[in-house]
């Protein structure tokens, strides 16, 4: 990947503090900045601004951990170059100098913004694609947990079509997937028992396909299933007609097979019925199948600060500014 050279000029005075709301630093304390980024970069005492170009061009030129995204090496030096400790007294939340950040990022196609957790994220403007993701097992600040917990309260009530478009939809779009495509849209290309049909693009530009079918509630595999629970023997003829069948990709304007069948259930998924699915499945089929429960999607929805789906829109806080709408 290759930045501007305006725009790698304009991050890198940001980085040596020749830029205003940045804290200015000299030649040693350029160095210990990237010794901070676990970066074993030493100043040469050469022009600061053009060394520093050099260092963060050398970044760039890292392999991108998915498409759309900046290298993770980049964006951790982005991260503890806008760490709110470092705010400066006329821009006490430096919302100021992300403002001056979002200048050549946004000419690259990207933008910065801080979570809830107050940790720096840069997504790609067009497709929302997140830099280095955040991790869904870290421990969650008191606001994400409230956060958590209406949503919670959002699918104990919603029904399977409000899960989709409401809570699925936008996740897999946040998460970098492409041409997601749900049931009664206008290409009506589901079919076979695919509530959803989405594409991911790996940084080599080859497209991987999923499908997706959505359950409300928990999947089973006891004999008799209560009210609300879903058969995983049901899924399992559901996911065998999903690998086994064509959709049609209007984008290339050709028939192509499903690589991969997510499984999402809005309860839990017992792990015997994922044990269940998985011995009536072959060896071969056995790895294109993958499960999400409602932990893995509560955690998720969370960690990419995505704003609360509308049915609790009103009993949340106003959105800030650093949520991402849709």
């Amino acid at each position: 990947m290759k930045f501007k050279d305006r725009n790698l000029r304009a991050i890198a005075e940001m980085v040596i503090g020749d830029s205003q709301y940045f804290p200015y630093r000299s030649s040693s304390y350029i160095t210990q900045f990237f010794e901070e980024c676990d970066l074993d970069f030493v100043h040469d005492g050469s022009t600061r601004w053009y060394w520093t170009v050099e260092r963060l061009s050398e970044l760039l030129q890292e392999p991108q951990p998915i498409a759309n995204a900046l290298p993770e090496c980049f964006v951790h030096v982005l991260r503890i170059l806008m760490h709110k400790s470092d705010a400066e007294e006329d821009d006490p939340d430096r919302s100021l100098a992300l403002e001056k950040l979002n200048k050549p990022l946004s000419r690259e196609g990207y933008e910065a913004f801080y979570g809830e957790d107050d940790v720096l994220y840069i997504r790609h403007i067009g497709t929302k694609t997140i830099s280095t993701a955040p991790n869904p097992h870290r421990p969650f600040t008191p606001k994400e947990v409230k956060k958590r917990e209406q949503l919670i309260d959002y699918l104990d009530k919603c029904s399977e079509d409000e899960l989709i478009e409401e809570v699925l939809l936008p996740l897999f779009r946040q998460l970098g997937y492409h041409r997601i495509t749900a049931a009664g849209h206008k290409d009506k290309a589901l079919e076979y028992g695919k509530d959803i049909w989405m594409k991911f693009i790996l940084p080599t530009q080859h497209v991987l396909y999923f499908g997706l079918q959505a359950k409300k509630g928990k999947l089973d595999s006891s004999g008799i299933t209560k009210s609300g629970n879903t058969n995983v023997a049901e899924i399992h003829n559901q996911v065998m007609m999903m690998l086994g069948h064509e959709i049609f990709d209007p984008e290339i304007g050709k028939r192509v097979l499903v690589d991969h069948a997510f499984i999402v259930a809005g309860g839990e998924i017992t792990k015997a019925a994922r044990n269940w699915l998985g011995n009536m499945l072959d060896a071969s089929k056995r790895s294109q199948i993958l499960f999400m429960d409602r932990e893995d999607m509560l955690n998720l929805y969370v960690v990419t600060n995505l704003p609360l789906p509308k049915g609790v829109i009103s009993e949340a806080p106003a959105a800030e500014d650093n949520e991402l709408p849709f």
